[in-house]
């Protein structure tokens, strides 16, 4: 099917806005510690093992991108059930932030987004692991988020991001003024496992066990009477982001 050219005029005017948007926005000033906490302090620390299948180092040893490789933070994990290439990145994967070269990392991931973006991609974000030893700095996620211009948007038909937190929410929130609509309508929040079993094949995905053990855990909490949800988009909270602009 032929691209509707008004579609992608629009889309190229909101990318200039958000690259303005992007330049005025002010991370420097808001100091870390002041955010929601991203840990739960009652489900114990782990250290991860690949999950089932393993993955494999596809990179040789001398190629650029390998010591960003060898730690399996971004995987391509098989097809999801409508045929698109699922990309995972697991966020308990990540070492400690002085050991990671997060603008490696960045590379690497568009590196393997670009042998996909040319068709219908669908990515996992599983959000359990992010802490504040592993957890890239706000400026760099502002940065990264500028670099994954229209090219990387246009094909991603979701965003799945498991076990959300409200670290994670907040951001988002803070970042809504940077999504167009029609980007914000791909990103869907996934409270268990479970739930994307009707859109991805969860045996091909590889999940890390420390993210296994940790949906086991957030389950074990529910009530007997709670009915797993469907993913849900999470922009929609505007009087929260109002709330947020007394942070600038």
């Amino acid at each position: 099917m032929a691209a509707d050219p008004l579609s992608e005029l629009q889309d190229d005017l909101n990318l200039d806005d958000t690259n303005q948007s992007l330049s005025q926005l002010k991370l420097a000033s808001i100091d870390d510690k002041n955010w929601p906490a991203d840990e739960d302090p009652a489900f114990p620390k782990s250290e991860d093992s690949k999950g089932s299948p393993e993955a494999v180092t596809h990179l040789r040893w001398d190629d650029p991108y390998y010591d960003i490789a060898r730690h399996h933070i971004v995987e391509v994990a098989g097809d999801d059930k409508y045929g698109r290439k699922v990309i995972l990145f697991s966020a308990c994967r990540m070492p400690p932030s002085h050991q990671l070269d997060h603008v490696k990392l960045l590379g690497y991931l568009k590196f393997t987004l670009d042998q996909y973006v040319e068709s219908d991609y669908t990515l996992v974000y599983l959000h359990h692991g992010l802490t504040s030893e592993n957890k890239p700095s706000l400026s760099w996620l502002r940065d990264a988020y500028r670099e994954f211009d229209r090219k990387y948007k246009k094909n991603i038909k979701a965003l799945y991001i498991v076990h959300p937190t409200m670290f994670i929410k907040t951001l988002l929130i803070l970042f809504k003024p940077l999504i167009s609509f029609k980007f914000g309508r791909k990103i869907f929040y996934v409270n268990f496992l479970s739930e994307l079993e009707e859109y991805v094949k969860l045996e091909q995905l590889g999940i890390p066990s420390q993210v296994l053990k940790y949906d086991e855990y957030l389950r074990s909490l529910q009530k007997p009477s709670q009915v797993p949800q469907k993913p849900t988009p999470p922009l929609s909270l505007n009087f929260v982001a109002v709330a947020l602009m007394g942070l600038f």
